[in-house]
């Protein structure tokens, strides 16, 4: 470990890493660079956003048998959200990197380039590739800006610094080209992993988190929409996309200052089972309903995610539909055969075959989310199944992410909820609706047709006319009702 004084305000500062070539002073915020056996002041970096993560500079873990320590963070933010890069030092000197997204975690250290690797335009999202360490499925590609830093890092980084990059998935497997430098990536490559099988010490408590979250330099930040004065609630960090339940205008909160995107149209209010903001017990620990949104298919069957969070398990999602209710996460563990549309996907070595796709629409959101959303966005949706779980691939342009889901039965949903939302239990016991005119119809062609085929059991001669009138059963009535019960 190196000891220098800071060039700007004389704070001692610290390098563990021989390799580290900058560091943030935690007094001043300047940046210090190593230059031969001198020092630099290459200006200021600003302070990262105190936000909800578990990690911070100090925390100590294992990867595939190696033990590293914290060192260094960098705080990057890209057009629909926002995450951090937590630089580690192993115990054996060599380095990495723990990306940390919305409770996500992936470890990775650099690794030797194939002579296969695509140019930054040309990777799309859903594509396989291979760059010397088998196929790679792309995950997403973006172009983010560095908006605060703090510790260590093994390279000059300053304000407004961008990187491109390209996250690539394999089963757990996890893969960063970094174009940051040139034409030529860096790859980084590792495996998804969570604190647990970190085995991670000196995490922040969550009276800590609670106590810090939402600071710059001790501020808190407003929680109140600019356009109309509503008092949103949100994760600093997190959170970084906000739609004001009741103006519906769309907020930027991954800056010190939370920013006007886009005006609210003007909307119907719409009415949520589980309000924004509700909190409920689950498994023992505090969950939130940050945010809802309504979404619907190509032939405008609609449903309702709500995203919960907890400062222990990060986030997951529920979803309401005419069927009833699962709980749904993203996965990080992707299908290691098959691709997005494909007829089946091969999980854990578990098949899954293909229910349908389509394209989703949001119709309507409010509240707080971990990445930009608005009405009109759609998305590409294939489904698979293997009961009693579901897998939902999503992509667009830029991204493709996967998630599980399994059913939540209702009485479930309002044990955890019911303490918050009275409501729910009113909701549970309302009357079911009388069946439609084309519910009715189809129960009748079903019972025609059985009592039509008895007398084909018997004598099939005799039974024309019979299965005439049983076709027309059939088919016929929902002609007639279709259209009425659109």
């Amino acid at each position: 470990m190196q000891t220098v004084s800071c060039p700007s305000c004389g704070a001692p500062v610290e390098f563990k890493s021989h390799t580290s070539v900058m560091a943030v002073c935690d007094f001043c915020r300047a940046v210090v660079v190593k230059d031969g056996d001198a020092v630099k002041d290459f200006g200021k970096l600003s302070q990262v956003l105190e936000d909800y993560s578990r990690i911070q500079i100090g925390t100590a873990g294992v990867f595939a048998a190696r033990h590293f320590t914290v060192v260094g963070r960098i705080q990057l933010r890209y057009s629909a959200g926002m995450w951090n890069e937590w630089y580690l030092l192993f115990d054996d000197g060599g380095t990495g990197w723990l990306g940390d997204s919305s409770g996500l975690y992936v470890v990775t250290t650099e690794r030797p380039l194939g002579a296969a690797w695509p140019p930054f335009e040309q990777i799309e999202p859903g594509r396989d590739y291979e760059f010397g360490l088998g196929r790679f499925t792309a995950a997403e590609k973006r172009i983010a800006e560095c908006i605060g830093g703090q510790g260590e890092l093994p390279f000059r980084v300053g304000q407004g610094w961008q990187a491109r990059v390209a996250d690539l998935r394999s089963g757990a497997g996890f893969a960063t080209l970094d174009y940051s430098d040139g034409d030529k990536p860096v790859l980084y490559a590792g495996s998804a992993v969570t604190l647990e099988q970190m085995q991670c010490q000196l995490l922040r408590e969550d009276d800590q988190i609670r106590e810090s979250s939402g600071k710059y330099r001790g501020k808190v930040q407003s929680l109140e929409c600019p356009a109309c004065g509503t008092a949103i609630s949100y994760l600093p960090g997190l959170t970084s996309n906000i739609v004001c339940q009741s103006c519906h205008t769309q907020l930027d909160a991954a800056s010190p200052k939370v920013q006007v995107l886009a005006k609210g149209a003007q909307m119907e209010r719409v009415s949520f089972t589980l309000p924004v903001g509700a909190k409920g017990s689950i498994n023992g620990a505090a969950w939130q309903v940050l945010g809802a949104m309504r979404r619907s298919d190509d032939e405008g069957t609609g449903w309702t995610e709500y995203l919960l969070y907890s400062t222990s398990e990060s986030f997951f999602w529920l979803v309401e539909t005419d069927e009833g209710w699962s709980r749904a996460k993203v996965m990080d563990n992707w299908p290691e055969a098959g691709h997005f549309d494909d007829q089946s996907v091969v999980v854990d070595k578990v098949p899954f075959k293909k229910l349908y796709s389509y394209t989703a629409r949001v119709d309507y959101v409010a509240g707080a989310f971990n990445w930009r959303v608005a009405v009109g966005d759609t998305v590409r949706v294939a489904e698979y199944e293997r009961a009693p779980s579901r897998l939902a691939g999503e992509r667009t342009a830029e991204e493709l992410t996967w998630s599980r889901s399994t059913p939540v039965a209702f009485d479930q949903v309002c044990a955890w909820f019911q303490a918050d939302v009275p409501s729910l239990r009113r909701v549970a016991a309302a009357p079911r609706p009388a069946a439609s005119a084309r519910t009715q119809a189809q129960t009748f062609m079903w019972w025609m047709l059985g009592l039509n085929a008895i007398p084909l059991l018997l004598n099939f001669s005799g039974t024309i006319m019979w299965m005439i009138l049983g076709l027309i059963a059939l088919f016929v009535p929902p002609g007639f009702v279709k259209g009425d019960d659109s």
